[in-house]
């Protein structure tokens, strides 16, 4: 089946195309003291074929009574005869007396009220300010969530142009797609163009207490990217001047007054890398103005409406003070990401929700790594940032770790896959036929389907035109199938034998399972007597096994940078071989190469290729490694199996002597003290260190997290928690303290300072020993939490082993009232069964799972529960085949050093 055509199971839910719209005129009534809204909806509508019914979207909306003008001049108006509603697909149906002729054109109108939930879906309330008591409406309608604001096409293909009216209080602030074209406050007997608005100010006693504010008509645009709000926010301002035209742009960030002050650097990051993307798509950004804003509620990270960007506080705001740089990278990542769709995904749009990860993947490949790797150079801001090899930890490795399931699914179905393996096999294809050519592909793509819809065929073919080379051939099955390869190495007389089959975490793929054949780039690297360095770039394996002539006698290694989407297992002989060239002074090896040794080494070990014993023998071989990034990969992998063997004692203690033993002097050469003039990687790796040193149990560093903390309980100051160390004291305080370390983080939790901080407390909540406290956490989730926010405490109970299986249980048990509060979002429920059940780790805890929900109705997270599911019959598994080889290695090691 071609990519353009939806399933068969989803044509149902599409609108008929016997009329299409072509223009709105929304005007919408905000009432935020009584949390209401209503308007009128005037839609222009083109004939396709001859119909006297009008079917669109609407859902929980009171409608009023329709009207229809039509003919040549729109001269004959109509009322329905009949209308239905359709509440499962979310539709209307007006049928009208009279037929409407093919190839003409019609205009209907629609008033409408509903009520401004909490939701966070459609035309939803969030509270901000300083005591948490402002009140401001704004939209969020991705995927199929504008029809709860007003009845429309709401299909991603119905692209139309949209003129916005709002009205409000006359204190408040009005936001749209475009900039506002007029703005009035209401006076008695003024004229007011749209006969809605003027009735409803004739009933009011005080009109003048409302303003009206007319929005610029927008280009064609999908209804899901068409966005407003209401409330009083404040705003900074920049601008910046396109490199194509010379025109300037003014540029907003707003947010509530308490705290604009801190969304200066994500407002800093839009000015830069605006620019930078009309000089690599050679388009200029089409509309008048960018804005952006935040929002205490907010679902998802941020999202990217055409002309206002819209997000959580987590997302865009950065204390000035703050020298986290983690943070600064999320927020720079966050606000970069949302501009690259201002092309990709604006300007050009999938035709169906199952091309999503189009727009995601590029996305994120774009914004959180071209395009800042553009901008983050020695001439600007951060050059240490080595965006390349942070990509593989931030979506590379996530990716391949869902992928490796064997309920995975092709990119084609939206969940985390639509970002990072779409972005990561686009950075594979990016690689391979040269970053040029690939952003000139997309160039003529995006030129050739301006303002239109598109398919994934339309994208191969302009990076086609670009590179001559046959796109669809090499990229269909990565996106097409699901799963990635192992490719086995074995060294043969005279060279290499390569062999790819399906990788699955729980173990070599059964030939059912085991079908599919990709295309892969095999990126050869090989190095000489001297040292120097051959890649061969044009190598492929697109056939099940192939021979590769090469002396083995020199170095060489597969999958050169990690740009390919697939692990490679070699023998445990070239493994440790590996591992000794990677740590020497001159290794032939990249950074990305030795993240991508260390981590592939481990999920060769969970699946059963290789031994975990194998994997810490290549970490102790990384012992002198100075890249922060490496390190970060040893501290994942470790953190990944102490938490596999969390209710195996004396394995756990055991591998944390390791741990000690490896991050303590790095801590000790480091310190805990931040300086102005530490380098970037000093930075990262003094950080990493003192997590795992404290998590492993180091009693001196231990004593040290403490006292700082210590020092802001007794004075307030947190002056001695140095920004990149405040998620792991704030763990350490709760988990070494008790119930007054505990209240302290839960009025941070309510009340922060920072963003950052607030994120902080909200997860070291769950790190106690107490169950009773760990009550009392479960506790505030459930009655005093905002919706967005509860899995960042339920995600500090999953970390915590003491409180693991508490949370699995409570989950359980309160099933009902988490169905009830999340009826409406779906990907929050999913959240929560993820981190509720994914860190068990024996085969009964898989079937009790299983059990528990086989008795439910799992329809809205089904794809969550599976991927849950076989996470937990991977770790049993892992746990069941290696416990024997891992006690035996860390008994032989006993407490000497690495």
């Amino acid at each position: 089946m071609p990519a353009s055509a939806p399933a068969p199971a989803q044509q149902d839910y599409r609108l008929p195309t016997d009329v299409k719209p072509t223009h709105y005129d929304l005007t919408v009534w905000t009432d935020l003291e009584n949390s209401t809204f209503e308007g009128i909806v005037h839609i222009d509508l083109h004939v396709n074929t001859e119909t006297n019914t009008v079917v669109l979207n609407t859902a929980n909306l009171e409608l009023g009574e329709a009207a229809l003008k039509s003919g040549s001049a729109l001269e004959r108006a109509e009322t329905p005869s009949a209308h239905a509603f359709d509440t499962t697909n979310e539709r209307v149906t007006y049928t009208f007396p009279s037929a409407l002729a093919a190839g003409t054109s019609a205009r209907l109108s629609v008033p409408f009220k509903g009520v401004i939930t909490g939701d966070m879906l459609g035309y939803y309330l969030s509270t901000g300010g300083k005591d948490g008591e402002l009140r401001y409406a704004l939209t969020q309608f991705e995927p199929t969530a504008a029809r709860r604001a007003f009845p429309s096409w709401d299909e991603p293909l119905l692209k139309a142009t949209f003129a916005v009216t709002l009205v409000s209080r006359a204190d408040s602030v009005n936001l749209s797609n475009m900039p506002a074209i007029s703005e009035e406050v209401c006076t008695p007997g003024s004229p007011v163009a749209e006969p809605w608005i003027a009735q409803k100010l004739a009933a009011l006693p005080d009109p003048g207490a409302w303003k009206i504010t007319q929005f610029e008509t927008t280009p064609p645009v999908s209804t899901y990217l068409v966005a407003y709000a209401n409330g009083p926010f404040a705003y900074l301002e920049s601008s910046y001047k396109s490199p194509l035209s010379g025109k300037v742009r003014p540029l907003r960030i707003y947010a509530t007054a308490d705290v604009i002050d801190q969304a200066q650097y994500a407002l800093d990051i839009k000015r830069i890398v605006l620019p930078l993307y009309e000089e690599v798509f050679d388009i200029e950004y089409p509309l008048p103005k960018l804005d952006t804003l935040v929002a205490s509620d907010f679902d998802s990270g941020a999202m990217e409406n055409w002309g206002l960007i819209t997000g959580r506080t987590q997302a865009f705001l950065l204390d000035p003070n703050s020298s986290d740089i983690k943070y600064k990278q999320n927020v720079a990542a966050t606000q970069s990401h949302e501009v690259a769709h201002m092309w990709f995904g604006n300007i050009t749009t999938m035709e169906w929700w199952d091309n999503l990860y189009l727009n995601e993947g590029f996305a994120t490949l774009m914004g959180e790594k071209i395009i800042l790797g553009k901008a983050f150079t020695p001439s600007t801001v951060y050059p240490e940032w080595k965006l390349d090899s942070e990509f593989l930890g931030a979506n590379f490795y996530r990716a391949r770790a869902l992928d490796a399931k064997l309920s995975s699914h092709p990119v084609e179905i939206f969940d985390h896959l639509s970002y990072a393996k779409a972005a990561s096999v686009l950075r594979m294809l990016a690689s391979y036929v040269g970053e040029e050519r690939f952003l000139k592909g997309v160039s003529i793509y995006l030129k050739k389907h301006m303002y239109k819809n598109s398919v994934t065929k339309n994208l191969w073919e302009g990076i086609q035109a670009a590179t001559d080379l046959d796109i669809p051939k090499m990229m269909d099955n990565w996106v097409k199938k699901m799963g990635y390869p192992v490719i086995t190495v074995t060294e043969k007389e005279g060279g290499i034998h390569v062999r790819q089959d399906r990788f699955l975490e729980t173990g070599p793929a059964d030939p059912k399972d085991n079908e599919t054949l990709w295309t892969c780039p095999l990126n050869l690297l090989t190095a000489d007597a001297e040292g120097k360095t051959t890649l061969n770039k044009d190598l492929l394996l697109d056939e099940r096994e192939k021979f590769i002539p090469l002396d083995t006698s020199k170095p060489f290694k597969l999958n050169a940078d990690t740009t390919g989407f697939y692990a490679v297992h070699y023998s445990p002989e070239r493994l440790a071989k590996l591992g000794q060239q990677a740590a020497a002074p001159n290794s032939p090896f990249t950074l990305s190469d030795r993240i991508g040794i260390v981590c592939d080494a481990l999920a060769l070990s969970r699946a059963g290729y290789a031994t975990v014993s194998g994997t810490l023998e290549l970490i102790s071989a990384l012992k002198n490694e100075k890249e922060h990034l490496v390190w970060d990969a040893i501290a994942t992998n470790l953190s990944t199996i102490v938490s596999t063997w969390w209710e195996n004692p004396e394995v756990v203690d055991r591998l944390n002597v390791v741990r000690r033993e490896l991050f303590v002097p790095i801590v000790k050469r480091l310190g805990f003290e931040y300086g102005k003039s530490d380098s970037y990687d000093d930075v990262q790796l003094r950080t990493t260190a003192i997590e795992q040193a404290a998590e492993a149990g180091d009693s001196w560093v231990l004593e040290e997290l403490k006292s700082r903390f210590a020092h802001l309980v007794k004075t307030g100051d947190d002056s001695k928690i140095p920004s990149d160390l405040t998620n792991i004291t704030f763990r350490m305080a709760v988990q070494e303290g008790g119930q007054p370390e505990w209240e302290v983080l839960k009025r941070i939790a309510t009340k922060a300072k920072t963003p950052s901080q607030g994120l902080s407390a909200m997860r070291a909540m769950g790190a106690t020993k107490d169950l009773n406290l760990a009550e009392s956490t479960f506790t505030f989730i459930m009655t005093e939490t905002r919706d967005q926010d509860t899995f960042y405490y339920a995600g500090g109970l999953m970390r915590n082993p003491v409180t693991r299986r508490f949370l699995a249980t409570k989950f359980k048990e309160n099933f009902a009232a988490f169905e009830k509060r999340y009826a409406g979002n779906f990907v929050i429920l999913s959240r929560w069964i993820e981190l509720s059940f994914s860190g068990l780790s024996s085969e009964k805890d898989r079937e009790e799972t299983a059990a528990f929900f086989k008795t439910k109705d799992t329809s809205k997270f089904d794809m969550s529960l599976k991927q849950t599911l076989d996470t937990i019959g991977s770790r049993a598994a892992w746990v069941k085949r290696a416990t024997g080889e891992l006690t035996h290695w860390l008994e032989q090691r006993g407490n000497s050093k690495l």
